[in-house]
């Protein structure tokens, strides 16, 4: 594939400022809404965006994969991968892989994945 790999600080932008909030959310907010759904649902964005930073890949088969990993990731905390690699004791692996399976998660995650869809597309009908 010719051209896939190229920088977009458009996309890098969004993942720094992302990211930001993702540690805010995590070190500082500790309810029964953000944390969970908002922090899950941003995640898939911030993700996505990570990827078109570097990656000229299309919209659509680039969402269906980061939603396919968090799926995956989501999965791996069903079996307590966590526990499995012998990180249990990590505070940062537990935060960053999940300890947990919620199929809310499912929802948030793919929520973000529909906006990311979305918004793609009305960019593009943008330009």
């Amino acid at each position: 594939m010719k051209g896939v790999l190229k920088f977009n600080g458009n996309y890098f932008l969004l993942v720094i400022i992302l990211f930001i909030v993702e540690i805010l959310i995590a070190l500082h907010v500790h309810d029964a809404i953000i944390r969970p759904y908002i922090g899950d649902f941003l995640v898939v964005i911030l993700i996505y965006c990570f990827v078109r930073s570097f990656l000229t890949t299309p919209v659509i088969p680039t969402a269906i994969a980061v939603l396919l990993f968090s799926f995956v990731i989501e999965t791996a905390q069903y079996f307590h991968i966590v526990n499995l690699l012998g990180l249990q004791h990590s505070k940062l692996a537990s935060t960053i892989i999940g300890t947990s399976f919620e199929w809310t998660d499912i929802a948030a995650y793919t929520a973000g994945i529909l906006l990311v869809v979305v918004t793609e597309k009305l960019l593009r009908n943008l330009k």
